[in-house]
């Protein structure tokens, strides 16, 4: 998907009415896996299952994906509940991930042009968060080693008690709008995944596509992004130039002085017609 001039105009709109920008983290932030399968870890996940609980529902035994297994797991748990072995295979599953996660954030690719576009809108007075499918802890590993944690006042992963509340269920990004204390039209979340936007409309987001997917790019907007980018170019772009019409320059990542200006209070108009103060 190649993005257009129309596409940045859009953008400028966007910044200028929202006060907040959620991301979700594999994808918009980073490739967490770098491209690696993790039928491996889906196996493990059933293995303990049916060690517990014997044969298999089909949704759980067809699934090969290490996060997309949780939600069928659960929702098996509940209906055989309490069910031989009771939730241990729930927990190890949840436990498991989450070591998968810890060790997959060392290698994460970080997506092109993010941690300059996280600088750029927080030093154009966003308040930003993560909403995302994934453990917390991990997440704000990586973002400390990309040295931008401090950009984030909140990192929402899912709920490790209940896989039925990952996206596109909207329980992450309502716990980020309540942490930033917005309004869910005053936010702009950021997606890779069409669980992403069912997550944002049933939040009451707004919501932009990051896809170079043409076919999922269309299916989006269709259902009703309010854009779609194939790269954080032009996203970075519009970011940057709400950052100089705010009188915020580029920061020196060594300087002490301009990261203390970056993280200076500002307020900034919300689409509510309330002041965010950030």
């Amino acid at each position: 998907m190649r993005d257009t001039d129309g596409t940045r105009t859009v953008l400028d709109e966007l910044l200028g009415r929202v006060g907040a920008v959620l991301f979700d983290f594999d994808g918009p932030v980073c490739d967490l896996f770098a491209g690696r399968s993790t039928a491996g870890v889906a196996a493990r996940i059933k293995r303990v299952a049916a060690r517990h609980w014997g044969a298999l529902d089909p949704e759980v035994a067809a699934c090969d994906d290490s996060h997309g297994v949780l939600r069928p797991l659960r929702e098996m748990y509940e209906r055989r509940s309490p069910g031989p072995g009771g939730d241990r295979p729930l927990r190890r599953a949840e436990a498991i991930v989450a070591r998968q996660e810890r060790k997959a954030v060392r290698s994460a690719v970080a997506a092109p042009g993010s941690t300059e576009l996280v600088r750029a809108l927080h030093r154009g007075g966003m308040a930003l968060a993560v909403a995302s499918n994934n453990a917390a802890q991990p997440v704000r590993a990586y973002l400390e080693r990309r040295g931008i944690l401090g950009e984030f006042a909140a990192v929402c992963g899912r709920d490790p008690a209940d896989a039925r509340r990952m996206k596109p269920h909207p329980d992450c990004v309502r716990r980020a709008l309540a942490a930033l204390g917005r309004c869910p039209g005053c936010c702009l979340l950021v997606g890779d995944q069409l669980t992403d936007l069912s997550a944002a409309r049933a939040a009451g987001t707004r919501f932009l596509g990051y896809t170079a997917d043409a076919a999922r790019a269309e299916e989006m907007l269709r259902a009703g992004a309010d854009a779609v980018i194939g790269s954080h170019a032009v996203f970075l772009a519009a970011a940057e130039a709400l950052a100089a019409r705010r009188g915020q320059p580029v920061a020196d990542s060594q300087s002490e002085s301009n990261q203390a200006r970056v993280r200076a209070t500002k307020t900034v108009p919300c689409a509510c017609g309330s002041s965010l103060v950030t």
